[in-house]
């Protein structure tokens, strides 16, 4: 059996908020969180409906990612199936030479202690969130990354991020 091979190319761009279509749902449902804080740097509002498998994953993902996000200064509103994010995104200068209407340097979150109630995937979604974050976010509840993402903090810190894993906690 021979490999796959696939290449793909990515260059900034300026989110826009959406109404994410329902028969879509289950084909992203564990990647929610993380699009979560992609929605949260959008301009304009995004939309989940048909969602209510996130409040059985390992936390309830709606209530706990709102939590977080409102923690960070995002408006959002949770609903019986989803989540309404209010995105902070902006037009602005961007960079020299590219497309003059981005702008993903400007912070979009606040900081603050999020607790992540021991859902990995919630946790690195709010590290990646640090990214366009103002001040310092501390996330409470990481043990569980090392077990699907060996090395996360590592990697992330050796693309430039900025993670310090308090062992004495985990």
């Amino acid at each position: 059996m021979s490999a796959c091979h696939a290449d793909i190319t990515i260059r900034s761009s300026s989110l826009k908020g959406i109404e994410i279509p329902e028969h879509l749902v289950p084909l992203a449902i564990d990647e929610f969180p993380v699009l979560f804080i992609a929605a949260s740097c959008a301009q304009g509002r995004t939309v989940l409906t048909g969602a209510k498998e996130l409040r059985v994953k390992e936390s309830d993902r709606i209530a706990v990612m709102a939590e977080g996000l409102q923690t960070l200064g995002i408006d959002c509103t949770v609903t019986d199936d989803g989540l309404i994010i209010e995105g902070k995104g902006i037009e602005g200068e961007g960079i020299e030479g590219q497309n003059s209407n981005i702008n993903n340097s400007q912070p979009v979150f606040g900081g603050g202690h999020i607790t992540s109630h021991h859902d990995h995937r919630i946790a690195m979604s709010f590290a990646i969130a640090s990214l366009r974050a103002s001040k310092q976010i501390t996330i409470e509840g990481v043990e569980t990354v090392n077990t699907s993402f060996p090395g996360f903090a590592e990697l992330a810190n050796h693309i430039g991020m900025s993670i310090k894993v308090d062992n004495a906690a985990v």
